[in-house]
């Protein structure tokens, strides 16, 4: 399997497991937004700390080095503190742009516009996106607002504002990661980031909030899936998803959360999806696979000669 087409299947998994935690923040809503976070984020430490000395006995049983080489500490620990600052600022952004709007499916559109904001990023930084990319790109937003927009825009609020910071500093952290990815190990730079979260986060509740651990108990299983599989695995499978994939199409494949999000509403809470909802998913489904043909490829192939085999 090519590299790309197998780091796009990691990010469509990252995806799905975004997706369903959706329903999982939504029964652990009882507990206070830092306190959750922190908690989830302490859980993802816990699950990646053992998982680091388990890939090192593998590599040493295979014969390689017990870590990728080369990997100074130095380089880990400023990838981490930067992606991990930007990961926790971005789902700070959210959180408290839903509690300004509760329209979660508006915060969803607005949040995922970092699927546009990634390649118009990567125009500033020199990278340039084939028309096929841009297409793609369009082909999702119109798809992420049949999808979550029911009812329109209903006009500007305040809180617009700080979701669209949240889907800058999204951007931001996913440019991060595409830029600190080629050089670490995946598992260490994802523990080094939740590491950063874990702190801040848990900092930001003792000063903002009053969490009892009644709170925390009754939202243990919400926060089990979220420690370990949203942020242990989910946000692990994103950095190694990013190497040596553009990250437009990192966007792309990661903005299916959305998808799966609406589909595991479906699914577990009984939640209908109407035609509308369909049609939008259909539309994401579209742009992420039409994102993976060699359509380049396939135009500057010559073409065959009447004559013979060619």
């Amino acid at each position: 399997m090519k590299t790309q087409t197998r780091n796009t299947l990691l990010l469509v998994l990252c995806a799905l497991i975004w997706g369903l935690a959706f329903v999982a923040q939504s029964a652990g809503a009882s507990l206070a937004p830092f306190a959750f976070l922190a908690c989830r984020s302490w859980l993802a430490v816990a699950f990646l700390w053992p998982l680091c000395h388990v890939f090192d006995a593998l590599r040493r049983r295979q014969g390689a080095p017990s870590a990728p080489a080369p990997q100074p500490g130095r380089l880990l620990a400023v990838g981490g503190a930067v992606c991990g600052t930007l990961l926790f600022a971005a789902s700070a952004a959210q959180q408290i742009g839903i509690t300004l709007d509760p329209s979660t499916a508006k915060a969803s559109f607005i949040t995922a516009m970092y699927v546009v904001l990634v390649p118009v990023a990567g125009l500033a930084l020199g990278r340039k996106s084939p028309a096929q990319l841009w297409a793609c790109v369009a082909l999702s937003v119109a798809g992420l607002y049949l999808l979550c927009m029911q009812g329109g825009f209903g006009g500007i609020r305040p809180s617009d504002g700080v979701l669209l910071l949240c889907a800058a500093l999204f951007t931001l952290q996913i440019i991060a990661v595409d830029h600190f990815a080629p050089r670490l190990d995946g598992v260490r730079l994802s523990l080094a980031q939740f590491l950063t979260v874990a702190v801040e986060s848990t900092a930001a509740s003792l000063l903002c909030e009053k969490a009892a651990l009644a709170d925390i108990a009754g939202a243990a299983l919400p926060v089990l899936y979220c420690g370990l599989l949203s942020s242990g695995v989910g946000y692990t499978l994103q950095i190694v998803g990013q190497r040596d994939l553009d990250p437009a199409i990192a966007s792309l494949a990661m903005c299916l959360e959305s998808v799966f999000g609406a589909l595991g509403g479906w699914l577990l809470l009984g939640q209908g999806l109407s035609a509308r909802e369909i049609a939008g998913c259909g539309l994401i489904f579209a742009a992420v696979v039409g994102a993976q043909l060699p359509l380049g490829r396939l135009l500057r192939r010559p073409a065959r000669s009447p004559h013979g085999r060619g």
